[in-house]
């Protein structure tokens, strides 16, 4: 008797979209959840990754081919546009694997879901597209709805980044956004060296190389770095190298009060953490109790006691903590996402114009919230994993506009990196994700006048 659980790859990749597209799930956290439900084999694992992730990646460009095809059909059951695109991204972006065998396995997943009725279309809309060709994008005269479709991204966030980035950088950015995302690891220096660590990851079987940015960061190579007696022994830390900037420009001190007022899953409280040597406290705030856990098993891996985490909505920081307390504060500030599309591309179809002008305002009050909480001379450091200027520049404009007893803190440019030196203005950097092939991050350090 068959184990029931098991699935074939295609299949499984079709309900990982689905639920992606129903539940608005995140593509990363689903796509572990299913391999394992399913038991996906370890040598499928690598291309059922591919077709999720690069499906996802490409979804407005595949539907944009698919569109002539389709023109006929009555109204697609979701399940049946997964699997057509899921089809046409084999056939278009994946050399290695054979019509033959796309043809046949979307067939026998369309039988196995849907009845002769629906196999026999999505054999005919493949072999029609095989026979006939995908439609050239280059014939799409209006520029920027010509990148909207060759790097699927909406047209309104193409539009939008023009006018704050220029065409050509907005083009390199959207094209750097269709890459697999590098896995980079913060080594903790409480513990090793990046050079002692890389040899005991090589003498592993783990290939990895110093980062390019960030100090104390290394690249994974070969392997997943998650799954190492490193990272369970507590030696690294998964983390972007743009990510790792954060806890250099807060520049934290020995023996320092740290508040991280939006902390989850841990990143940057435990590099705070570390780069205090374990000494001092640093408070991790998050909202929820189930991120709050997340920080505290962050902090139990890497044997750090110097962390404090709670359930507690940065906004009402001020009911909890005294007036002029912190000698440094975080605001890791919810945002739309926009700089971490490579691992998380459903961010750019489920976000909304409307979403940035609400996440906006909440991240002016929860710098309104914990301004009065740091001590004079303190440091204030905001940050997103965002590039978009209204919930950047714009936030901090508005808050120092309304908070005079703050200031730009222009020495935080020599805690940074040499290479950083360019995208460097007035105590703040904005890095899109084609600079260094990082996350895009925004950073801005704040003094609070003595």
């Amino acid at each position: 008797m068959t184990n029931k659980k098991q699935m074939n790859v295609r299949d499984v990749a079709v309900e990982t979209l689905l639920q992606i597209e129903k539940n608005q799930a995140y593509s990363n956290l689903l796509l572990n959840t299913m391999i394992k439900k399913h038991q996906v084999k370890d040598k499928d694992i690598a291309l059922l990754t591919e077709i999720v992730y690069g499906t996802l990646q490409r979804q407005k460009t595949l539907d944009y081919f698919l569109a002539g095809f389709l023109k006929k059909a009555k109204k697609i059951e979701a399940w049946v546009q997964i699997l057509l695109r899921i089809s046409i991204y084999q056939m278009v972006y994946l050399d290695r694997v054979p019509e033959r065998a796309i043809f046949f396995e979307a067939v026998e997943v369309a039988k196995k879901r849907g009845h002769k009725g629906i196999s026999s279309f999505v054999n005919g809309v493949l072999r029609t597209v095989q026979r006939e060709g995908i439609p050239d994008i280059n014939n799409i005269e209006d520029p920027i709805e010509r990148l909207s479709i060759q790097t699927s991204h909406p047209k309104w966030l193409v539009e939008k980044w023009v006018k704050q980035f220029g065409f050509q950088e907005t083009e390199r950015m959207c094209e750097e956004n269709l890459k697999a995302p590098t896995q980079t690891a913060r080594v903790n220096k409480m513990k090793n060296s990046v050079k002692e660590l890389v040899q005991i990851l090589s003498e592993n079987g783990i290939a990895v190389e110093k980062g390019d940015l960030s100090e104390d960061a290394i690249k994974g190579l070969k392997g997943n770095l998650a799954l190492t007696k490193a990272f369970s022994d507590g030696l690294l830390t998964i983390q972007d190298e743009s990510s790792m900037l954060v806890a250099r420009a807060l520049n934290p001190m020995e023996n320092d009060l740290v508040l991280d007022a939006c902390a989850a899953p841990g990143g940057k409280s435990t590099h705070i953490a570390e780069r205090m040597g374990g000494t001092g406290t640093v408070h991790s705030l998050d909202l929820h109790e189930h991120k709050v856990k997340l920080i505290q098993q962050q902090a139990e891996r890497l044997n750090l006691r110097n962390i404090k985490a709670e359930a507690l909505d940065s906004r009402l920081a001020g009911e909890k903590f005294e007036k002029e307390s912190f000698d440094r504060i975080l605001v890791d500030a919810p945002c739309s996402g926009f700089g971490v599309i490579k691992r998380k591309p459903d961010i750019k179809y489920t976000k909304t114009e409307d979403d940035i002008l609400k996440l906006a305002e909440l991240q002016k009050n929860i710098l309104h919230a914990v301004a009065p909480l740091l001590k004079r001379d303190g440091v204030l450091v905001y940050s997103t994993c965002t590039i978009d200027h209204e919930e950047n520049h714009d936030v901090v404009q508005a808050f120092l506009d309304t908070h005079p007893e703050f200031e730009r803190d222009i020495a935080v440019k020599d805690l940074l990196p040499e290479k950083l030196q360019p995208y460097y203005q007035d105590g703040e950097i904005q890095l899109l994700p084609h600079y260094f092939g990082t996350d895009g991050f925004y950073i801005v350090c704040l003094r609070k006048k003595g």
